[in-house]
């Protein structure tokens, strides 16, 4: 049996054994909303009900949310002072307790901790979009900046690429490489990861492209390695790349559309995940409020399988509980967030009646990690 595959069979008979509850944690916007910060439920994974959601700990408009291998620990981007790193301490029932906050950057939008939870990288979209990079010291506290680097350029669309926005950063299996989509430039950007201590360096070549005027806005790593999935904000698309784990280079392998042929209106592609058994890709579409879903071939090329009305209006943020049952998608504007059911045999999702109502909810993001 080839190595993928065998891989592929160890992931599935893992996520087999897991059952209960899954505790996620959902990131909000508080201006002009009801929300007062964090909030925290748990999903039953046999049945997919949802237990009350409750406020982990309030905050200004945490917006994107990560946990560090463990989960001892969650940082947070926040709109602190107009763009900062938060990291708060895990306690009992998914309760939060703040640790500190470090101003990051102009608009802060996504943060993300490195494979051994010693590194907490972020990304500011603002008009001075960069990244940094912060240590974490061993009681979870976001230590000294260890890396700032600003981003330059620009992209075809007059409107949206006059100068570069980093949307989002990610680190490797290996935790060798840092991967940075700029929506300003239409580049993913590689960067090698020294870990020990905390600075980055380009890579050779420094990055990926994809169609001009997509904007590259999350990615996703397929969990057995090998490809890499960037969803297009503007593009409403998803390009497949093929990922050499030595190098960190990445080869454009195809691009395809989130939304229907059909659809005349401008959706917007916000969040991208890999199911955990490596079968298929899940994609936001906001405005066409659906979730898009794709087949993922042994090749790393997609085939469009669905577009699944979200049951939310603007869905941002969705996570898949770690079972691979259940798809958890958050929806900005009607101030809720609803369950979707993944067959197990086909990876289509349906809806459920599980839903719960939290203001301006834009992130979710499981216990169990990424």
């Amino acid at each position: 049996m080839k190595p993928l595959a065998v891989t592929l069979l160890l992931i599935i008979s893992t996520m087999h054994t897991i059952a209960g509850e899954a505790r996620f944690y959902i990131g909000t916007y508080t201006n002009h909303t009801d929300s007062k910060g964090i909030y925290t439920a748990t999903i039953d994974t046999d049945t997919g009900r949802l237990s009350p959601l409750i406020l982990a700990t309030e905050a200004t408009s945490p917006n994107f949310l990560t946990l560090a291998p463990g989960g001892k620990y969650l940082y947070a981007a926040t709109e602190t002072g107009g763009g900062a790193a938060a990291a708060f301490r895990v306690g009992p029932e998914g309760a939060l307790t703040l640790l500190n906050e470090s101003p990051a950057g102009e608009g802060t939008c996504h943060i993300w901790s490195d494979r051994t939870g010693g590194n907490i990288l972020v990304a500011s979209y603002g008009g001075k979009s960069s990244i940094a990079c912060f240590h974490a010291q061993p009681d979870g506290s976001l230590g000294e900046r260890t890396a700032f680097i600003p981003f330059t350029g620009s992209g075809p669309d007059p409107k949206r690429q006059k100068e570069a926005h980093a949307h989002s950063t990610y680190t490797s299996s290996d935790n060798c490489f840092v991967y940075v989509c700029d929506l300003g430039t239409d580049n993913v950007f590689v960067f090698k990861l020294n870990a020990a201590e905390g600075t980055l360096t380009p890579n050779d070549p420094p990055s990926a492209k994809v169609p001009p005027g997509g904007g590259p806005r999350h990615l996703a790593f397929h969990p057995a390695g090998g490809f890499v999935y960037v969803c297009n904000e503007m593009g409403m698309s998803v390009t497949a790349f093929k990922l050499d784990p030595a190098s960190g280079t990445l080869t454009p392998l195809q691009t395809l559309p989130t939304v229907p042929a059909d659809f005349s209106g401008r959706a917007s592609v916000a969040e991208i995940f890999c199911h955990p058994g490596g079968k298929w890709l899940y994609v936001s579409n906001r405005v066409h409020d659906s979730i898009a879903v794709f087949a993922i071939a042994p090749d790393g090329k997609l085939t469009w399988l669905q577009d699944m009305p979200a049951q939310v209006q603007i869905p941002r943020g969705f996570a898949i509980d770690p079972t691979g049952q259940w798809l958890i998608v958050a929806g900005q504007k009607d101030n809720r967030i609803a369950v979707l059911k993944i067959d197990p045999a086909t990876g289509k999702l349906s809806a459920t009646d599980q839903t719960a109502a939290v203001g301006a909810p834009v992130c979710i993001i499981f216990e169990a990690g990424k």
